[in-house]
Formats: C-alpha cells, sequence, structure tokens
C-alpha cells in the first residue's frame, strides 16, 4: 500500500482565509476565481516515477494532513513543440500558438484540478464536466484552460456546473510495440484519464458535484478520448459518465499496438538499452532526460506526418479491444446522449508544414506514403476526381481562389481535414444517431484568419470565452439536452434530416444547416482509412 500523500510544509500552507475542502483526512486550500472556489494539483495517482514509470497508474493513498491546492501541477513530459507558420500567416495566431506552448513539465503530473461555484450550500449535487485536453497525444495540460469561465457562467445561468480537469501521459503514456503489449501496459495515457474518472465518482461530492451527473468533454486528442471512453469496458461506462461531449475529434481506424515496434526500437536505442534483458526495466531505471530526449526526437504533430501520429491510442486488447469504428459499428459504445461536432477548416493546421508538396504526382506520393498505402491507382485518381487542385474547392472553404498558400495547399488541406475529422464524425452519427440522442455542429467562425480560416482548436475560443457554445454545453450537462433559453434551437441528428447547428461569424452567428457537403469524398475517405488504419507512426 503506498504511504499516504504528505502534508504540504506550513510555511506553504493558503492563507486561512481560503476556501477549503476535506478529502479524506487531508484539507485542501484553494482560492477564489472569478465566481468559482479553484482547487488545483490535487494528485489522482501515486507519482508515475521510478518503477512506476511506465506502468499502469495507481490510486493516491488516503490523503492526509494539509495541502496547498493554489497552483497547478507540472503537465506531463511532452513535445515542447509549436507550428512553424509560413508568410502571410497573422502573428496574433503565431501568439496564440506561442502562448499555449508548456514550458513547466515533469513525470510526477498525474494531478486535477476543481472548480465549484462559490456560494452553493455545502451537500447540494451539481453535474459535473470534465474537460480533456488535446495536443495529439503529445503536448498539452491543464493549466491552459480556466475552468472558472465555465463554471462562471454557469452560475450567471442559474444553471451551475462543476468542471474538472485531469493531466495525462502522453510521451510517457503512448509507448507502444510487442513489449508493452505483453506487458498490459498500452494506452497508459487513458488508463490515467480513465482513473481520474473514478477519482471523481469518489471525491466529488466533496466540491458539491453529483457523481451520477458527469459529462465528459474534449477537444481534438481530448475529444478522441472521449470517444474512446464511450468505447471501452465493452461500451458500458461503469457509472463513470452519462454524456459525452467532443470537438474534433471523433473515433478513427486505428492500428495494433504492435504497429509502433519500430518507435519503440529507436526510444530504446537512443536511451542505451538495446542490450538490456529486460528493455522496459531498462526504460524504467534511465535517466529521466535520456528518455524525454529519444521520445522527442521522434516525429510531431507539426511535422510531415501530421495527423498520422505517432503517440496515440491503439489498439492492446485491453483498454481498447479492436478497432475503433469496428466497435461502433457492432454498437459496442456507451448509450449516452452526445455531440460531435467538428471546425469547417480542421485540415489547413496539419497542411502548413507541407507547402513543398506542389504537383498533382507529389500529393499522390504523399498520401500514398502517408495515409493510405492500400490504396489502388484508380481509387486516388477517383479522390482527386472529388478534391480537384482548384483553389476555391479547397481550405479553407468558400473563399476563392484566397489563401491557397502553396498550389496544393488547399487541396490537402480539405483531404486531411475529410480524412481525419468530417469522415470519422460521419460514421460515428450514421452509426448512432438512430439508437441515442445526437447532435452535431460545425464551426465556421473566424473564417478570414489568413491561411487556416475556421480552423482546428478555434472553437476553444468559443467554449472558453465563455460564448454560446459554453451555454450549449451546460444545458446539455445539466438536462442532456443543449437547448436553452436564448439560444437559437439545436435540433437532434438523425440520418433523416442530417441538421448541423452551425455557428457563423457576422450579424447572425447561429443557423441551422444541411450535413451534405463532400458527402462522396468523406465516404470514400472512410472507406479507405478503414484498409488503412492510422497510428503509431508510418512503417518504414
Amino acid at each position: 500500500m503506498p504511504a499516504a500523500r504528505p502534508a504540504v510544509p506550513s510555511s506553504a500552507a493558503p492563507a486561512a482565509s481560503a476556501p477549503s475542502v476535506t478529502l479524506d483526512h487531508g484539507t485542501f486550500a484553494g482560492s477564489v476565481d472569478g465566481l468559482a472556489n479553484r482547487f488545483l494539483g490535487i494528485p489522482f495517482a501515486e507519482p508515475p516515477v521510478g518503477d512506476l514509470r511506465l506502468r499502469l497508474p495507481v490510486p493516491n493513498a488516503a490523503y492526509t494532513g494539509a495541502h496547498d491546492a493554489s497552483a497547478f501541477g507540472p503537465a506531463c513530459p511532452q513535445q515542447a513543440t509549436v507550428p512553424q507558420f509560413p508568410p502571410g500567416i497573422e502573428s496574433n495566431v503565431t501568439e496564440f500558438f506561442d502562448s499555449i506552448a508548456i514550458s513547466d513539465f515533469a513525470e510526477d503530473c498525474l494531478t486535477l484540478n476543481v472548480w465549484t461555484p462559490a456560494d452553493v450550500p455545502k451537500g447540494t449535487k451539481l453535474p459535473v464536466v470534465v474537460w480533456i485536453y488535446g495536443g495529439g497525444f503529445e503536448f498539452g495540460g491543464t493549466s491552459t484552460y480556466n475552468g472558472s469561465a465555465i463554471v462562471s457562467r454557469s452560475v450567471e445561468m442559474n444553471t451551475p456546473v462543476v468542471y474538472v480537469s485531469m493531466n495525462y501521459r502522453s510521451l510517457f503514456g503512448f509507448l507502444a510495440g510487442q513489449e508493452v503489449k505483453e506487458a498490459g501496459i498500452g494506452n497508459l495515457g487513458m488508463q490515467d484519464q480513465r482513473l481520474a474518472l473514478r477519482w471523481i465518482q469518489k471525491y466529488i461530492s466533496a466540491f458539491n458535484g453529483d457523481p451520477s451527473k458527469v459529462t465528459i468533454f474534449g477537444e481534438s486528442a481530448g475529444s478522441i478520448s472521449v470517444a474512446l471512453h464511450m468505447l471501452a469496458n465493452g461500451g458500458n461506462p461503469g457509472g463513470l459518465f452519462r454524456a459525452a461531449f467532443m470537438e474534433s475529434g471523433s473515433p478513427v481506424t486505428t492500428n495494433t499496438i504492435t504497429h509502433g515496434q519500430p518507435t519503440y526500437d529507436t526510444v530504446v536505442s537512443q536511451v542505451g538499452c538495446s542490450g538490456a534483458a529486460d528493455t522496459l526495466e531498462c526504460l524504467r531505471q534511465a535517466p529521466y532526460q535520456a528518455l524525454l530526449d529519444a521520445a522527442n526526437a521522434s516525429p510531431g504533430f507539426f511535422s510531415p506526418l501530421a495527423l498520422n501520429l505517432v503517440w496515440e491510442p491503439l489498439i492492446d486488447g485491453v483498454f481498447l479491444t479492436d478497432d475503433p469504428q469496428k466497435l461502433v459499428a457492432r454498437g459496442a459504445i456507451a448509450d449516452v446522449p452526445f455531440v460531435n461536432g467538428d471546425c469547417d477548416d480542421e485540415g489547413t493546421l496539419f497542411t502548413i508544414q507541407s507547402l513543398n508538396i506542389t504537383t498533382d504526382a507529389e500529393v499522390r506520393d504523399y498520401l500514398t506514403e502517408i495515409y493510405i498505402p492500400n490504396t489502388t491507382p484508380a481509387q486516388l485518381d477517383t479522390l482527386l476526381e472529388i478534391y480537384p487542385q482548384d483553389p476555391a474547392q479547397g481550405s479553407p472553404f468558400g473563399t476563392g481562389d484566397d489563401n491557397a498558400l502553396s498550389p496544393q495547399f488547399k487541396r490537402l488541406a480539405a483531404i486531411q481535414g475529410d480524412l481525419f475529422f468530417q469522415g470519422p464524425r460521419r460514421f460515428l452519427l450514421n452509426n448512432r444517431a438512430s439508437k441515442q440522442p445526437t447532435y452535431s455542429y460545425i464551426n465556421k467562425r473566424l473564417k478570414s484568419t489568413p491561411g487556416l480560416g475556421s480552423a482546428h482548436a478555434t472553437d476553444i475560443l468559443n467554449m472558453y470565452g465563455p460564448g454560446d457554445m459554453t451555454d450549449y454545453l451546460i444545458n446539455f450537462a445539466s438536462t442532456l439536452n443543449p437547448n436553452g433559453a436564448g439560444l437559437l434551437n439545436w435540433p437532434a441528428y438523425t440520418t433523416a434530416g442530417k441538421q448541423l447547428l452551425t455557428f457563423l461569424d457576422g450579424t447572425v452567428p447561429l443557423a441551422i444547416t444541411k450535413d451534405d457537403f463532400r458527402t462522396n469524398g468523406t465516404d470514400l475517405l472512410t472507406q479507405l482509412l478503414q484498409v488503412n488504419p492510422l497510428g503509431g507512426g508510418v512503417s518504414s
């Protein structure tokens, strides 16, 4: 049994007037943030260091003593990289990505944060929203996102909610390979998240949260994580959540965990463990910086590998038992209400590193090398007919010949956005819309952003602004229906109606539109991905 969490030194204890909460036999002193009390950096697992490195997370021991919960804990080890934008991208875009780069990270990172309405009687049971951040399973952390924006807005709406966010291992959480499979330690980052959800069931009542009314929500890798939690445990949520809200991420056809063997072997070699009888044990004993440097040397989120991620959830037979889309098709998915939406120009952000691709032949080579190697020439011909080299038909969509950063940029951006985002979103909705309450949206705001348009992650600004998306989330978490006073009515998505809530710029900020754009393209890309699963990087 792990030792109890030690109390902080008295010199580090917060002021006596700070809000506090008792967990087990420990007291956590937080701080006031807007209309919320916040408690930051609470450990939900034993530190995954030393012998616990590259192992399943171990639940925290009972809390004792006094703890300072006024500051975020460090993020988990990650690739501290940001995209290199070409000329023509506005400085405020580059400044935004610079601002979310995280420099404070460490192995001892498995902490979570809670914001709860400040003036609520003890014992109140409020709905809970649980945020899972994105970052391609390679970078990201909770400190970027201020839960007070959502909690304070919920208080203003007289629909108060509790907000929770958790860190999870990324570079050290998605190592793959045969050794990882045999040891049963695949998808550690997902297991971290799952443990945090169990922590919420045990402790959230102390923060006036209702453990039976948990909505999990996330963006990008966080949204994919939400989808995978719906598929875990045979589709049985086990009481961990009752609803899901997904921003820019759906179940995507995925490789088995052994596909990551080349990366595993490279990391082992770079750390100096190739000659070890037990390479996993050698990695556990290796210096932290050596392991971080080896993981960091792999292609990142903003490399030409783009959306064929090296570090991501793969089929391990434990957390993820089969290809996600096969599980969806079989109905092995949590039967809970869900929202799933995308931005209009999801692919632009992931195409800026491929501006050197300028000809049709180079497009064909890139697609077959990175994404769809098992594709016939006829299928590729059809795909490139559907997505022609015509800037007016590319992404950013609806911008004519503008934003053509290179001759093939808008074409590749359209393909990548539909392949990884719109196609999987439609696959999920088409399989589940007639079986459980579903809602879908498309975000077309910030369309005038040069080069990027309504790019991946732009809807985060609407969620944490706060904005009208915040209001829809709060309603959804409270009633399992996103609609409420002062909002445009958002119809449920059906296979017949296929109606989307559409976020727009200008004087008419919301509209209901039809989900019928580029269906021939997303249908073909979905078909091609089912024989070309992603994840684990490109095999040599």
